[in-house]
């Protein structure tokens, strides 16, 4: 059986953490998690079902070189994916943000990776309800839910670990066939 490649970009490592916490929670079906700034195109489109995960940054920017970190990350993959077939694939997506401090961008990396791994042809699961954050708006929303994990480490950590918990019981099916 393949494993599910699980790959995510930080800037301060909670989403790394959550990351580690998922692989752990899906056991012998997942892969380490893989920042994606050490990531190559080959490893990434090797896996069928991934799990892509990723902070959101100042105004509703991906994590990379130009929001200041050290190394590259989202904002330098994605691009690499331009020629990428991606059909075939099942992804689903979680992100991180803090729905108080940028309530009009809370959790847009979920709606920026949803969209170019669409593009390439990927099928995605995983949606989200809304209900439960408090925000303005968010390019990872559609109707009523968001396009994936919404999780908001700085205002309701203590929602973290159950959330996660019912994503995963939502989306194994999905992923493991």
């Amino acid at each position: 059986m393949a494993k599910i490649g699980i790959f995510f970009g930080t800037d301060t490592g909670r989403t790394r953490l959550v990351a580690k916490q998922i692989a752990k929670k899906l056991g012998d079906a997942a892969l380490a998690p893989v920042n994606i700034g050490r990531a190559s195109l080959a490893e990434f489109v090797a896996c069928d079902t991934l799990i892509l995960g990723s902070s959101t940054l100042g105004d509703g920017e991906l994590p990379g070189l130009s929001t200041g970190l050290a190394q590259p990350s989202w904002e330098e993959f994605l691009p690499q994916l331009a020629d990428a077939d991606l059909g075939g694939k099942v992804v689903a997506i979680f992100g991180l943000g803090d729905q108080k401090k940028y309530p009009d961008e809370f959790v847009d990396a979920i709606g920026i990776i949803h969209d170019a791994v669409l593009a390439r042809g990927a099928r995605l699961v995983g949606r989200w309800p809304t209900a439960g954050y408090e925000f303005n708006v968010s390019q990872a929303v559609d109707g009523d839910d968001f396009l994936g994990l919404a999780l908001d480490q700085i205002n309701q950590p203590l929602l973290s670990e159950e959330r996660i918990d019912r994503w995963l019981a939502q989306i194994r099916p999905e992923l493991l066939p």
